[in-house]
This record gives C-alpha cells, structure tokens and sequence, in this order.
C-alpha cells in the first residue's frame, strides 16, 4: 500500500491532523473546568454561559505572558505559562470585587508541537479549576513564517462578575488608610526582558545555577507560577470593607496604585517594610540598573495590594492569615495627587 501523502497545507507548514489530535487529547482535562454556568460543549463556535444577573455587571480583562515564554522554552517546562495567564487576568478583576466566570485562551505558533500545546491547555485547566473559571473557548492558530519555529505566544480573556452595588472603583480611598501588601510569589509576568537579558547575556549565567545568597535556581525563580490572590482577598471582602485594590504588574507600584487612587491623596510606601526578594538585587547590581527604574519596571515582592481603613487593618491580616495568604502593612495613604510615592 502506498503511503498517505502529506497534504500541500501539511507541506506548508500546517498539520491539521496533528491539530484536530491534540483538540481531541484536551477535551476530557477541559470539561473538567465546567461549572454551572456552561452551556454550551467545547468545540461550539462560540462558548454558552448564562447571564449572572440584572443585578451584577460583567467585567472583563485581556492579558499576555510576555517573554517569560522565552524561560519556558529554553527550560522546555510548558504547563507553569497556561497558569500564570490566568491567575494574572484573574487577579486583574479581582481589582473591582470580580469573581471570574470564564476564560478564553489564544495560543498562536509557528507549527504546533502537541505534547507543548497540550501542556499548555493542562496549565489553563488547572488554574481555571483553582479559580472557579470554565476554560469555555480558545483559538490555536498556526502561523509559519510569523512567529519563530518552536516558539509560541500566549493571550487570555477573562470575564467575571460583580454585584452591581459591591463595585470597586478605589473612590472611597481616603486619607488615613492603611496599605497592606500580599507578597508576590515572583516577577509574576513582568520584566522579563530585562531580567534574561541581564541574567543570562550580561551576567552569562545558566537556568540550573542558583540565584546568589539563595538556594533556588534561576529556572525555579524566573518561572515561579503567578499566584492568584482570588480566595484570600474574597474571604476578607466578605467581612471587610475594602477601599481599593491593584495588582502589581508591569509599570509597578508607581504605576499601578494610582489607577485607583483618588485625585486628592498619595499612596505613600515604605520600602524598608519588605525585603526584597534576591533576584531583585541581582538583577539590579549586575544591570547597573537604576533603583527607582527596578520598582517601575518589577513589582519587587509586593504582589497585590490592599487598601483598608486604619480600623480593619487587624481584621483584614487575620482573614489573611486564616486562609494562608501572607500580608504585610507596607504603607498609609496620604494627602496629595493621585501618586505612589515610595519611601527609604
């Protein structure tokens, strides 16, 4: 019998057998995601949910990875990425008090390598399941001649809901209150240019040495999964009237907080309040990179933070603590115009 021949797409550069396989492999991992929300089966052209309520609003956010799929691809380690995607755009809406609903996943790639794509998905999955969400859809584009062969990217949607009258805006912000930090458990998903070519040009070193004066890796520190601080902060909010929210991501605390501050007041930090973590410092010394530029191009430990009036501050770090989410009061809002100012 004569071989099959490859078809002149397949030839091109796009298998899609070796795609409508790996659609297949995935199935069972993402039903797994489904709440009670779903409506539709996975392979619809659009994804069913049911509507949250006349009460609630939909909130939604879109976000990347970044060049951490750089590490991930040099380390060959792919189902840590598909987490950090959605843990980031979780946290995102956390911001405003959303619980998220589902999420939506965008893989594109030069040609799709199965055992990758499929570890990827497993990631998703496996955030989703952790946060509540349904991985209701996604698109796998392949792309040669676009993106590098053995390379892919990363971009994920969230869609969540909040009662309409339990909205944060940041708008009851005021002088007196207090900010509390939730440590990040890395760079999260931010500064990886700078952080590889600092580590791994400038300063010539591998994955597998240790970052100085600690006993983890590179590879372990630069793909430190993003935590989601969903369950912890949604215990406190239950309890607790949270002001304001923002999550620590590119641009950091100098440009995150004031997107939710009031116009009136600063938020003002004390960096000596946290260590920094020891990549920090590495990435610092060997980049002879200016102090101030660290804290605006890395969140520098501080993940996610809090803003509580003086009088819930106890309250908020023992919800915290109960439910195993390290915090840290870091600073106090101030009067002023809308900035963060960093402190020591």
């Amino acid at each position: 019998m004569s071989e099959k021949k490859k078809s002149a797409y397949a030839e091109a550069g796009v298998d899609i057998d070796v795609m409508m396989g790996s659609l297949q492999n995935i199935k069972k991992d993402v039903k797994s995601t489904n709440t009670d929300g779903v409506v539709s089966e996975i392979g619809s052209f659009g994804g069913l949910f049911k509507s949250p309520g006349a009460d609630s609003l939909l909130v939604s956010s879109v976000d990347g990875v970044g060049t951490k799929l750089k590490v991930a691809n040099m380390a060959g380690i792919h189902d840590t990425v598909g987490q950090d995607l959605v843990n980031h755009c979780v946290n995102d809406i956390l911001v405003q008090g959303a619980r998220p609903l589902f999420f939506l996943d965008y893989l594109g790639t030069a040609s799709l390598a199965p055992e990758v794509f499929e570890a990827v998905v497993s990631g998703f999955c496996k955030a989703c399941r952790e946060n509540g969400a349904a991985l209701l859809g996604g698109e796998t584009a392949e792309m040669p001649g676009l993106y590098p062969q053995g390379e892919y990217d990363l971009v994920g949607t969230i869609v969540g809901a909040v009662e309409r009258d339990k909205v944060i805006t940041g708008e009851k912000v005021a002088e007196g209150d207090v900010l509390i930090g939730l440590p990040s458990t890395g760079l999260q998903t931010n500064g990886y240019s700078l952080a590889r070519k600092v580590i791994f040009e400038t300063a010539g070193k591998k994955l597998d040495d240790l970052v100085p004066g600690t006993d983890v890796t590179f590879q372990d520190a630069l793909l430190a999964i993003h935590s989601s601080f969903l369950h912890p902060v949604m215990a406190v909010l239950e309890k607790v009237d949270i002001h304001g929210m923002a999550h620590i991501t590119g641009g950091g605390l100098y440009d995150n907080v004031p997107r939710v501050l009031p116009k009136n007041v600063d938020a003002k930090f004390d960096r000596s309040s946290w260590k920094v973590p020891a990549i920090y410092t590495f990435i610092e010394e060997q980049g002879n990179v200016d102090h101030e530029e660290m804290f605006r191009v890395f969140n520098m430990g501080i993940g996610f933070v809090l803003m509580v009036a003086k009088d819930k501050v106890d309250a908020t770090l023992e919800i915290l603590k109960a439910n195993d989410q390290e915090a840290i009061v870091i600073g106090e809002v101030v009067a002023g115009s809308g900035k963060a100012v960093l402190i020591n």
